[in-house]
């Protein structure tokens, strides 16, 4: 049993995504070392796992590196515990710190800075018994100086790019990551990007990070994913006993699916989730591109528009293409189809990137038969009988879908279902249905205006007039 199913376990058991912080204020190793036993003897019950922070030991030099191997073994057997040390080295020094950590302290897991890049995390990962949390996005207030940074060729941040090679290093399953409390966007872009790892989540409490707001933007669909550390709140409660059981009975609250221990899970409440977190990470992304911008902009049909939407830049920003891909796919998942067909030209690179991350075939309608070759009408191989899924990236009227349906239809293929990634909400659903269609949108764009506004990327006024035109 590796360190993810040991903590997943334990969650099990005692129904709790708490880690508890060990962060002792002493005056010396013996002092630190007692605190510390008080706060494991009077939480123990209601913590995951316990996380003691290396550095108000190592303070005390010797002595204090001996009080923490002292703390860890002190912890009962069966629960976790996470060494913060924020490693980061290569070759020998590496292997130094990982035989420190685990085999003379004792740890099952540790934090690590991947700054130095994969090489510097290798020797802690070929540990495959033991965990790593991987520094990915922190709750201090300068995080941002270089986590936020846009990787321009890659079309994402500095921690997203993190969190996206995590995923890579995890080959052994004993990789998660750091998010900070702090930040629920930024959570819930790591959890779009890593959507299956644990994270160790500080910040809650001293720092001013929102629980509710963190478990709704991290926790995976079934109901873990997320160790929510509290240190202060914890530890300098007259009660640390009742403080521990407390912060352990509100995120069970705020937790959609109920009791780990039942594995109930309410389906509706994740759906929930599951959509308001898609729907963040795609109003930023729109934004990030510039596949949507406001101001006045004349339309094909010269009506001026506040608001316009321009899928086609998606192929410069790789990243934000695969989220779109993987959002397209959460709703491709409840239909039934042979395979997909892109409506040419702004889907076809959409469509395709759906096609490998579903690994579905596709096929596309050309706009006009050629006179040369094969004359084909259709690209891509298929038989007649077979069930289509029609891509495109917005729905507006509903007009050009009907024209590419029919040529798919001539061809002997049957169409039930049109998926956009956003429908405008100007009648393609209702027109769509009379001819026997059913559209499918990943978001509606009266559903992305919120985000927008509370993102800041659009004012109040804008607001307004874009809700006043889309209702024309």
């Amino acid at each position: 049993m590796n360190f993810f199913e040991q903590l997943e376990q334990r969650a099990r058991e005692v129904d709790s995504l708490l880690c508890v912080g060990l962060d002792p204020r002493g005056t010396d190793a013996a002092s630190a070392r007692e605190e510390c036993f008080r706060l494991i003897d009077a939480t123990a019950e209601y913590a995951c796992a316990f996380k003691p922070n290396a550095a108000f030991f190592e303070a005390f030099g010797a002595a204090g590196v001996a009080a923490l191997k002292d703390v860890i073994a002190h912890v009962p057997h069966g629960i976790p515990v996470i060494l913060d040390a924020k490693r980061g080295d290569i070759a020998d020094t590496a292997e130094a710190y990982v035989r420190a950590a685990f085999d003379e302290l004792g740890a099952q897991a540790i934090t690590l800075n991947p700054y130095l890049g994969g090489e510097a995390l290798r020797p802690f990962l070929a540990r495959s018994d033991r965990g790593a949390f991987v520094l990915c996005k922190t709750s201090n207030p300068g995080a941002d100086e270089f986590q936020g940074s846009m990787m321009r060729d890659a079309g994402c941040t500095l921690y997203e790019m993190v969190a996206q090679h995590a995923q890579e290093w995890n080959a052994n399953g004993n990789v998660g990551l750091v998010v900070g409390a702090t930040d629920p966007q930024a959570l819930a872009r790591v959890r779009t990007a890593a959507p299956d790892l644990w994270f160790l989540v500080p910040g809650v409490g001293a720092q001013g990070g929102d629980l509710q707001a963190s478990l709704e933007a991290g926790l995976r669909p079934d109901g873990l994913g997320l160790l929510i550390n509290v240190s202060r709140a914890i530890s300098k409660a007259a009660n640390p006993g009742a403080a521990a059981k407390q912060i352990r009975d509100d995120i069970n609250v705020v937790r959609p699916t109920g009791r780990l221990r039942t594995g109930a899970c309410s389906v509706s409440a994740l759906t929930h989730h599951a959509r308001r977190t898609t729907l963040s990470q795609l109003a930023q992304d729109l934004v990030a591109s510039q596949c949507v911008r406001f101001g006045q902009f004349k339309l094909k049909s010269g009506i001026m528009s506040p608001i316009y939407l321009d899928l086609r830049r998606l192929v410069t920003h790789p990243q934000i293409l695969k989220r779109v891909a993987q959002a397209y796919a959460t709703t491709l998942k409840e239909l039934s189809f042979d395979r997909l067909a892109g409506i040419p030209y702004a889907a076809l690179p959409i469509a395709t990137a759906i096609s490998l991350e579903i690994n579905r075939p596709l096929i596309y309608p050309r706009r006009e038969a050629k006179d040369y070759g094969t004359k084909a009408l259709i690209e891509g191989d298929y038989q007649p009988g077979e069930t289509i899924v029609v891509i495109d990236d917005l729905a507006t009227t509903g007009g050009s879908k009907i024209e590419a349906i029919q040529k798919l239809e001539e061809a002997g293929l049957k169409v039930r279902d049109i998926v956009v990634l956003i429908d405008r909400g100007q009648g393609a659903g209702p027109m769509l249905a009379e001819a026997g269609y059913q559209l499918h949108a990943v978001v509606n764009l009266l559903d992305l205006l919120p985000e927008w506004l509370r993102l800041g990327a659009i004012t109040s006024d804008q607001f307004e007039e874009v809700k006043v035109f889309l209702a024309m």
